[in-house]
């Protein structure tokens, strides 16, 4: 049985980091809402309480009894879940003079296993606009702050903790071995999970659950589906039937590079060039949400038509991870995210859905992908959308605009690769503005279009910031695509951070 942290979800915003670096530590864990949790679950071993918009006496806030809880396993709170418990017990927690917000250093008060092999004075990040003024009588403060006399705290005869700081941040600079000595020292994970352990486990049971049923898997060229095929290949072998349609606004050349890497891998893969359909269909739109339906309407159509060229198939699967299926704001009726990666797909074909990768995150996908032999260059891909280029042509889509685009973003890419910067950045690509510019070339005036390069870094891409490109890189960029791409005079660069700006221009 695979053990597990449950990590109770308040809604704050860094619970999916809480999750990511749980996992780093060869840990399983689930996020579940805070009123969710699984207590019929054998594997659990420990359980960690999130953080929260919400102040404990806010009549909106979230609050729990621990009873089911309190004596089974250990337990750590993390900010609001650190103000809840002991709030809950009969502690005062009140606003604080000002906001606790950003870098603090801590000063230890008594020796605890919570905090060993911490360094005194560790930085940690402090985000919250309350603080614990007064514990309950069996509570005890084991660290402090210059400004914050409760940074954390032990419940004596209890394996119960709390800290009003965030481990889980970059900026705490010992957080990951505060939730090493959580984890691994008090809950006693036994550090078992892996890529390896996963692709054992998640194989075998495909084969139980699947048995000699057909799969049908849609390809997008991304990590996801590509990992997600190539591990279902392994499970069930040719009874797998990938389905890869170009709807004309991939990368340049994409589609037969991207067929030549999969049927390299062994899949059994259909392409599909449906281009003409989405060029007429687009025609004319410029509204972004627009475009995006008439593609998503469109690829169910093809892929329906050629799906049902398979005979005797029972399941529909799809790249899904695990950020696609944590619904943090359904604790308040909100779902983040409902779609999937091709939305009403299994209900029109009356297909059983298959997710073999929606427990994994982005990372712990590529790190399954290297183990199942995958090539890096498909691994490493940058995030890509859905709708393609359809979404970086600012404007109505026609073939014209998609082949400079193409051609312009064909340059950028490569150029990332061979300055060795492909790798530093999370994701790139050009956008064709709807604007034409004056400029000269020989003694010739000219009249065409201007394009913008957009690089940004990221983890998540829930925040990403302009990537800092050296100079002499830009320019090689720049002076490349004005010189060899016919219809483009000028290039500007995108220096826009999410947020406020998004990452893609539509």
């Amino acid at each position: 049985m695979q053990e597990k942290i449950i990590i109770l979800d308040f809604g704050s915003q860094t619970t999916q980091l809480i999750g990511r670096r749980v996992r780093e530590l060869n840990t399983y864990c689930e996020i579940v809402p805070y009123n969710k949790f699984p207590y019929e679950d054998d594997s659990v071993i420990g359980v960690i309480l999130s953080g929260s918009p919400f102040s404990v006496y806010d009549e909106r806030s979230f609050k729990i009894t621990l009873d089911g809880l309190r004596g089974k396993y250990p337990i750590l709170g993390i900010c609001y879940g650190a103000q809840l418990m002991a709030y809950l017990n009969g502690g005062t927690v009140e606003p604080a003079d000002s906001r606790e917000y950003g870098r603090a250093n801590l000063t230890f008060v008594a020796d605890d296993p919570l905090l060993n092999n911490i360094s005194v004075g560790s930085q940690v990040w402090m985000s919250h606009g309350d603080t614990i003024t007064a514990l309950p009588e069996n509570f005890s403060i084991i660290a402090s702050t210059e400004d914050v006399s409760c940074a954390a705290y032990r419940v004596q005869d209890e394996r119960i903790w709390g800290v009003q700081f965030h481990p889980e941040v970059y900026h705490s600079t010992d957080g990951t071995q505060l939730l090493r000595n959580f984890v691994v020292d008090i809950c006693g994970s036994r550090c078992d999970w892996s890529a390896e352990s996963f692709i054992e486990s998640t194989v075998k049971e495909l084969r139980a659950t699947l048995g000699d049923d057909r799969v049908i898997l849609g390809l997008s060229g991304g990590v996801d589906s590509s990992v997600a095929a190539v591990l279902l290949n392994r499970a069930i072998g040719n009874n797998l039937t990938c389905i890869f349609v170009d709807h004309g606004m991939l990368r340049k050349n994409e589609f037969q590079n991207v067929l030549n890497d999969y049927k390299g891998l062994g899949l059994n893969v259909i392409g599909v060039d449906a281009s003409e359909k989405f060029f007429k269909d687009l025609e004319g739109v410029t509204d972004p949400e627009q475009k995006r339906k008439i593609i998503g309407r469109d690829f169910i159509e093809v892929f329906d038509k050629e799906a049902h060229k398979i005979e005797d198939a029972k399941w529909l699967a799809q790249g899904t991870i695990y950020p696609d299926c944590i619904e943090s704001l359904s604790i308040t009726g909100t779902t983040i995210k409902s779609h999937h990666n091709v939305g009403g797909l299994p209900e029109k074909m009356n297909l059983k859905l298959c997710e073999p990768l929606r427990l994994l995150f982005k990372d712990e996908v590529r790190a399954v992908g290297r183990s199942l032999g995958m090539p890096e260059h498909l691994i490493k891909r940058h995030p890509f959308p859905g709708p393609g280029l359809a979404v970086r042509i600012l404007g109505d889509i026609t073939p014209e605009k998609v082949r400079i685009l193409q051609d312009a973003d064909d340059i950028f890419i490569s150029g990332l690769r061979e300055y060795g910067l492909y790798d530093s950045v999370w994701q790139a690509g050009v956008i064709l503005l709807p604007v034409q510019s004056v400029g000269v070339m020989g003694d010739e005036r000219t009249y065409e279009r201007a394009v913008a390069l957009r690089a940004v870094t990221s983890t998540d891409a829930m925040t990403a910031d302009w990537a800092h490109l050296p100079y002499d890189f830009l320019a090689n960029i720049s002076n490349k695509i004005i010189n060899t791409v016919r219809g483009v005079n000028r290039v500007t660069y995108d220096i826009s951070s999410k947020p406020p700006a998004t990452i893609e221009w539509e």
